[in-house]
């Protein structure tokens, strides 16, 4: 059976995860817990903590801030100051594959690269997100009425993507032959990067402000619903035509989480009440990882192995579920 080990985290947890073997929780309150060999709690932000994404590799946490700092953390406790922007509240980042950092405030986006250059992208309209392309510097930005794709290494005028209303959120799916993004309206839009072809995924009752995909990228696992809804992308046409998996249905509460496990076709699906089931894709079985709680949970993720999964809530709870004794 699944226990679950709670962690005292104070305020809404923002990111929950892992770096190598010790889980993290970033707190809304500014501070950072890693437990892994004893705890271990710093406080690299003046004041709120905004954002936080581990790096590719996982040797290290990016943090920003309402300081307009952006902040590297190690899972031995160090932190080091990547970049800052004095007055500027800095709510989107994003980690590269390359050690490239991405943060952006208002219409500007910035790429801090590794070798210590910084490129800056400017835009007709404020920000919604940000993502890094799975495999190179090449960055994606949401934005009303679209997206945009910059090589964040060269300078040079962006791939534009095109479709009405605010885009905020956003993903590459991880073969980087899709980008997708979640809208203000209670949709999903994506395009087929080959040939930028519009994917339309709506019906949703709610906004759609976690998604995650599945470990081979078959899926990509969204809330917004009373069910998780998986979108397929193993066909030519993406989720065209096809009709979504629909797992963990409860009649009266929703999805406020998903995260996909690292090497099964199973993902984690958190609810606004603060239950947390574990959920297949071929029958749908489901597993009770978490009973109610405080709060929806506003962040999962799985370590490497896929047995364990941390989470925390918007109330400030926050623990480890292990599936192993």
């Amino acid at each position: 059976m699944p226990t679950v080990a709670p962690v005292d985290v104070d305020g809404f947890v923002v990111r929950a995860g892992f770096l190598k073997s010790s889980a993290y929780f970033a707190s809304g309150e500014g501070d950072i817990l890693l437990s892994g060999k004893g705890e271990t709690r710093i406080r690299v932000h003046r004041s709120g903590l905004l954002a936080a994404e581990p790096l590719v590799d996982g040797s290290g946490l990016i943090t920003s801030g309402d300081d307009g700092c952006i902040f590297r953390c190690a899972d031995d406790g160090s932190s080091e100051l990547v970049a800052e922007r004095p007055r500027k509240w800095i709510d989107l980042i994003a980690a590269g594959p390359s050690g490239a950092v991405a943060f952006a405030s208002g219409r500007v986006a910035w790429v801090h690269l590794e070798d210590g250059r910084e490129k800056e992208f400017q835009h007709d309209r404020a920000v919604g997100g940000l993502a890094f392309a799975p495999k190179g510097t090449r960055l994606a930005v949401s934005r009303y009425d679209g997206a945009s794709l910059w090589w964040a290494g060269t300078d040079g005028a962006p791939v534009e993507f095109t479709w009405k209303g605010a885009h905020l959120g956003i993903s590459f799916s991880p073969d980087g032959k899709y980008l997708v993004t979640a809208m203000q309206e209670n949709a999903l839009h994506g395009w087929r990067l080959a040939d930028r072809q519009d994917m339309r995924m709506s019906g949703y009752p709610a906004k759609v402000k976690s998604f995650s995909w599945s470990f081979k990228g078959r899926y990509l696992a969204t809330s917004g619903a009373n069910a998780a809804i998986l979108w397929p992308y193993h066909g030519k046409t993406g989720p065209m035509g096809q009709s979504p998996l629909q797992l963990g249905t409860r009649s009266d509460v929703l999805v406020s989480s998903v995260a996909c496990h690292p090497k099964e076709d199973v993902v984690a699906v958190g609810y606004q009440d603060g239950t947390i089931l574990m959920c297949r894709f071929e029958d749908n079985a489901e597993v009770l990882l978490r009973r109610p709680g405080k709060g929806p949970v506003s962040t999962m993720d799985w370590d490497r192995e896929g047995v364990r999964l941390v989470f925390g809530t918007e109330a400030g709870e926050a623990g480890i579920v292990s599936l192993q004794d």
